[in-house]
């Protein structure tokens, strides 16, 4: 009777073995395969348009792209924030197509020695001149922009309609920096204060520095901007593309059509030895 209740014990362990064994088989035959990891990719900047060499970089030039990490180009610049706000009014060494990463080696930045000398074409020159905030457009020209200079100024002594007039004295130049920087937005104030600038300075050839300087001297300087599409040809300066210039009596017919007050007329007579004789004062 033992025996045989010993050789049922042997005979349930082994069934409990089999069946052990087969769900452990059954559960890895179920097992889905481990997915490889997929690459590390990261964003870098890259330019979100075509850029020409020269170009001052602004925040909408800027745009990203993600690429494998191994893959990144030597000198990439990742995207944060502040490798955004860095770029920001650095110049273009070379064009840059749509989509090209922008690199340490294909930008030079405000501060850097020599940035002012590289923004200037080949030739040209810089001339810082005063302006306010409606003279300046209310702090919205930004370095890159081409204006025109406009000189308003008051002519001592000169009829009515003559009195005040404004000209054009230098003509489609370019903006390479609004007061110390070379880019707005890039100051170093950071308590929400900054103020307009009060200056600006423009890319000119020697004789169109001459021309503002004299200006400066003559009256109040306004900058006009042009539109974006506006074909540019730097160093313009033939005499056929500046506008004559605008009197007050064109601006205010009321002005032209004025006329000086009469002035009264008086009637002497001067009798003297028999004869007369009459004076108009």
């Amino acid at each position: 009777m033992v025996f045989r209740l010993g050789i049922f014990v042997v005979l349930i362990a082994a069934l409990v073995a089999v069946v052990v064994f087969g769900y452990s088989i059954l559960n890895q035959g179920q097992k889905k395969p481990v997915a490889a990891a997929p690459p590390p990719t990261e964003q870098i900047l890259v330019a979100a348009g075509p850029l020409s060499g020269g170009a001052l970089i602004r925040p909408s030039n800027i745009g990203n792209q993600s690429v494998l990490s191994a893959n990144a180009p030597a000198g990439a610049i990742l995207d944060t924030p502040q490798n955004r706000a860095s770029l920001v009014g650095a110049m273009v060494r070379a064009a840059l197509t749509q989509g090209a990463p922008i690199t340490d080696d294909k930008v030079i930045h405000p501060g850097d020695h020599g940035f002012l000398a590289a923004v200037l074409s080949p030739g040209m020159r810089a001339v810082t001149v005063a302006v306010d905030n409606v003279t300046g457009a209310d702090g919205l020209i930004w370095p890159g922009d081409r204006v025109d200079v406009l000189l308003t100024q008051a002519i001592p002594g000169a009829p009515d309609a003559k009195r005040i007039a404004a000209e054009v004295v230098l003509s489609d130049v370019r903006v390479i920096a609004t007061g110390t920087e070379l880019i707005k937005g890039t100051s170093n104030n950071n308590d929400g204060n900054s103020k307009p600038a009060s200056t600006v300075t423009l890319e000119v050839t020697q004789e169109q520095a001459a021309r503002c300087l004299v200006a400066v001297n003559l009256g109040k300087l306004s900058l006009i901007v042009h539109s974006a599409q506006t074909a540019s040809m730097p160093g313009k300066t033939a005499p056929a593309s500046i506008p004559a210039p605008v009197w007050a009596g064109q601006v205010s017919p009321a002005l032209g059509a004025a006329q000086p007050p009469q002035q009264p007329v008086t009637t002497v007579n001067v009798i003297s030895s028999g004869a007369s004789g009459e004076f108009k004062f």
